[in-house]
């Protein structure tokens, strides 16, 4: 049980995918893999796409623009065996033996491992790198922003100590665009959590495998870029992404601190929709609006 499933959803993705798999052979270099894509439904072409430029890949239907976690668990169903899993988005391009370094730094505890991840263009890495959220967390970033919070590890949930992405550094969660799972890790986690349906799967995912014991660990020497997507453009998607924040934060502690969570989130994106960002007065209408905590909706 050597090979390594690549696993990869795909939503509308035909203007990426040949770039993704162009850069496929390269970025496995040295391992057995197979590629398994689990299509959400697209409309633009992507599964001929697949077909014509992957033609021994697996494509799982799932019929219905199902969410992130829902195409991943499809896949990992159809995957058959395999000794760890690449999980990638189709907006990324992986670097020459990129993979094998994230599989070689499974074990020994470690059940997740991530890239170095470049922003297209971009000479130094994407931050990718997370503190798990608190309450004080949400309002330090809320005060002073996510950048400056982040300096110091009680006030901010991101890491952005440079010297921590030239090391193997252990998170409490990272970056979901590209990852390598152990096999234990899977079996010991079970299925990722369907009812985020984008954003905060991940999150999800590594604080439940960090639980059971297994670390979310960057692994320098591996690289990929990420094209990144339009969240924090999109007022829809930085709705959906600040709700999931909650919703994820609900999930592992009680109303209290849920509630107060829940406002230094709402102070974060008032302050900032009062800067003219319209993101961010859509995620802050939602935030105060009955029943916005109720299992995350499909577009």
């Amino acid at each position: 049980m050597s090979t390594v499933a690549v696993i990869v959803v795909t939503w509308n993705s035909a203007p990426v995918l040949p770039g993704f798999l162009a850069a496929l052979p390269d970025g496995m270099a040295g391992l057995d893999w197979r590629l398994v894509v689990a299509d959400n439904n697209s409309s633009d072409g992507t599964v001929d796409v697949l077909r014509a430029l992957a033609p021994t890949a697996t494509v799982v239907p799932t019929g219905r623009n199902a969410g992130y976690a829902a195409g991943i668990n499809a896949a990992l169903d159809a995957a058959g065996e395999h000794r760890a899993v690449l999980i990638c988005n189709p907006d990324v391009r992986l670097r020459r033996g990129c993979a094998k370094r994230l599989v070689d730094g499974l074990g020994d505890g470690t059940g997740i491992a991530v890239p170095l991840l470049y922003e297209d263009g971009a000479d130094t890495p994407h931050r990718s790198l997370r503190r798990e959220p608190t309450v004080l967390r949400a309002l330090g970033e809320a005060l002073v922003g996510n950048t400056r919070a982040g300096r110091f590890p009680a006030l901010g949930e991101l890491v952005t100590d440079p010297a921590a992405y030239r090391r193997r550094t252990r998170a409490d969660w990272a970056t979901g665009a590209l990852m390598a799972v152990s096999g234990e890790c899977l079996a010991g986690c079970g299925r990722w959590e369907e009812s985020f349906f984008l954003y905060s799967e991940e999150t999800e995912f590594c604080l439940r495998a960090r639980d059971r014991g297994w670390a979310t660990r960057l692994e320098p020497t591996a690289e990929a870029v990420h094209l990144g997507g339009d969240s924090r453009v999109s007022p829809r998607l930085w709705t959906l992404l600040t709700l999931n924040r909650v919703r994820l934060y609900r999930r592992r502690h009680g109303p209290l601190a849920t509630a107060a969570f829940r406002a230094a989130v709402l102070l974060r994106e008032t302050s900032r929709a009062a800067l003219g960002r319209p993101a961010a007065r859509a995620a802050a209408a939602a935030l105060v609006r009955p029943g916005a905590l109720r299992a995350a909706p499909g577009p």
